[in-house]
């Protein structure tokens, strides 16, 4: 345990940081998961892949991801929608 004044302030705003960070990424993979079983059971994944990529962006503006991880994930998430609906 920190005994400096402003490392035990530091300290609880990190935990109310990684709280937050948790919730948005939580989030974030279960709208991506939802896109990957739609895509392997042959629903339609356009609403559910515009939700993910929506979360996506969040994530990024939240300062959760990186932009060219979120880039990334967006990339890779919409080429298997679409190799799964053609």
């Amino acid at each position: 345990m920190a005994n400096i004044k402003s490392q035990i302030k530091r300290n609880r705003q990190n935990e109310v940081r990684r709280a937050r960070n948790k919730s948005v990424n939580s989030a974030l993979k279960t709208s991506v998961k939802k896109v990957e079983t739609a895509v392997t059971s042959g629903d339609p994944t356009d609403e559910l892949l515009r939700d993910a990529q929506s979360k996506i962006d969040n994530a990024v503006s939240r300062g959760v991801l990186h932009k060219k991880t979120a880039a990334r994930k967006k990339s890779r998430l919409a080429k298997r929608a679409k190799a799964a609906s053609s």
